[in-house]
């Protein structure tokens, strides 16, 4: 018999641990929480059961997805849910101040890992499976100083979308989360001695409980919070031109 999983990447905390606690609502045999921090995994399992399964991967070496696959081939599984949440996030910065290896690691895991485990979680999904990758609020434009993370999440939200289309009629869904700021350990509080401020700030408990609903009704994109719906329309509206020097004249206090 079958056992039915969810996987959640990123799960040792911000909103990878948002959607493993909701997923914990749902009629699944066990979640599969990954992250490279063990303790932080282990503190999942002691919170919420022994239907939490903890495993210790880095996303940006290309054998983790390897090592994903051979276990769900191993232990006869079928996926329900794929929460695609790992990623790496970039200091508000001019892109030159960054090396190759952290240019290197952030497409790894935001982009390349995303791919890997559509790919490899696919064979293992029937109807009424989904699969939702974090975008964000910034793929829906290009952002000057957050370069390198806006275009990779540009990139994401692109490929759920199409991916969202090409199942159409199989009964699978492929959902791009895009919120805005997300209250997480990843945010910085201050820029060069100047606090920063993030507009329309949320926690990830509510991104994580409206994507999912999202997913649930066969949506291809979740947008979380009226204030990044208005942006997203903002995006819509406006040539990109307007809108990059909108943001760059927003964020010169912090640069």
């Amino acid at each position: 018999m079958l056992k039915t999983i969810a996987i959640v990447t990123g799960a040792s905390g911000g909103l990878g641990r948002a959607f493993v606690e909701q997923l914990t609502e749902r009629l699944l045999d066990e979640i599969w929480c990954v992250a490279r921090d063990g303790e932080k995994l282990a503190a999942l399992r002691a919170r919420w059961g022994e239907r939490i399964v903890p495993l210790s991967l880095d996303l940006a070496a290309a054998e983790s997805a390897q090592a994903l696959e051979r276990r769900l081939q191993e232990q006869r599984c079928a996926v329900a849910y794929l929460v695609n949440s790992a990623g790496v996030g970039e200091e508000l910065a001019p892109t030159g101040r960054f090396s190759p290896e952290q240019a290197a690691r952030l497409v790894a895991v935001n982009c390349t890992a995303v791919t890997s485990l559509c790919a490899v979680c696919l064979p293992f999904m029937a109807a009424g499976g989904h699969i939702l990758n974090i975008a964000s609020q910034s793929a829906f434009q290009p952002v000057p100083y957050l370069n390198l993370y806006a275009s990779s999440k540009a990139f994401v939200r692109s490929y759920t979308r199409a991916l969202h289309a090409e199942m159409r009629g199989t009964g699978l869904t492929v959902t791009a989360v895009c919120p805005g700021w997300v209250d997480t350990g990843m945010l910085a509080r201050e820029v060069g001695g100047v606090k920063v401020r993030y507009p329309g700030l949320v926690p990830p408990a509510p991104v994580a409980r409206k994507a999912l609903k999202d997913a649930e009704r066969g949506r291809d994109q979740s947008v979380c919070t009226l204030y990044v719906k208005w942006m997203h329309l903002v995006a819509k509206l406006l040539p990109q031109r307007a809108v990059m020097w909108g943001w760059t004249k927003s964020v010169q206090r912090y640069l």
